[in-house]
């Protein structure tokens, strides 16, 4: 009996619709997968539940509104219980070094885990941003080749303001000094979105311009402007991270 392809586990932390859907198919297009290769679990909506990593070639966290850095008393009870169950979740990936991409909000959750300081420190408003890759990062295997700099999307409050030794940082931008980082060999997070293109975060702007990122009368004004930059490179993070960790059972 021949072998079949594991899926990639996409966990997802937004509760829009018109966000989710479109993070997920973003995912999807850019790692050239289709559902049955790209699972979503929308922590929002349902629990993590009991995960088998073993069931799974790579685990890839989206972004969304969640600060890991935000006071517990302030927080949602559905963002208290999402990260009851998956900061345990990322403490077991770290630990087998298993292949996972955490977007944006991966750099809070897998930070928080691995002792990096994250707080709001270094926010980056919501649009695009020259991000450039460190000598450690033109030498690891899923940015190898990169251009030394290159535009990407992203919008944050939280950030890491350092990293733990275990922890190699890759890339940097003029306002924020953690792009991203990479623990032990397989596990790596971002600050910017790899899944943005243009409609991408025009889809953004509209869902979250209410959420305290920008003014909300700045939105037709934001979506203009994101148009003024060349996103053709993080894509390929994600076309990698597929390529490079896909497995069989």
């Amino acid at each position: 009996m021949r072998s079949q392809a594991l899926p990639f586990l996409l966990l997802s932390i937004r509760g829009e619709d018109a966000a989710a859907d479109d993070e997920y198919s973003a995912m999807m297009r850019f790692a050239g997968l289709d559902t049955t290769g790209m699972h979503r679990i929308r922590l929002t909506h349902e629990p993590l539940g009991d995960i088998d990593l073993a069931e799974w070639s790579g685990v890839i966290l989206g972004g969304g509104p969640y600060n890991v850095s935000d006071n517990p008393a302030a927080k949602s009870d559905t963002q208290r219980r999402v990260e009851s169950e998956l900061l345990p979740l990322i403490e077991d990936i770290v630990e087998r070094d298993f292949p996972f991409l955490g977007c944006c909000y991966g750099v809070g959750t897998l930070g928080t885990v691995v002792g990096a300081t994250i707080d709001k420190t270094h926010p980056e408003p919501v649009g695009g941003m020259a991000v450039a890759m460190s000598a450690a990062g033109r030498d690891d295997p899923l940015f190898a080749g990169a251009p030394d700099v290159f535009d990407a999307y992203g919008g944050h409050k939280e950030a890491a303001s350092s990293l733990p030794s275990e922890a190699v940082c890759l890339a940097s931008s003029a306002d924020c000094p953690v792009q991203a980082f990479r623990v032990k060999h397989n596990v790596y997070a971002t600050q910017f979105h790899p899944e943005l293109d243009i409609s991408g975060i025009c889809t953004r702007i509209d869902v979250y311009k209410d959420y305290g990122y920008f003014a909300p009368e700045s939105a037709e004004a934001l979506k203009s402007a994101v148009q003024q930059w060349n996103v053709t490179y993080p894509p390929v993070i994600l076309e990698r991270f597929v390529a490079r960790y896909s497995r069989r059972d």
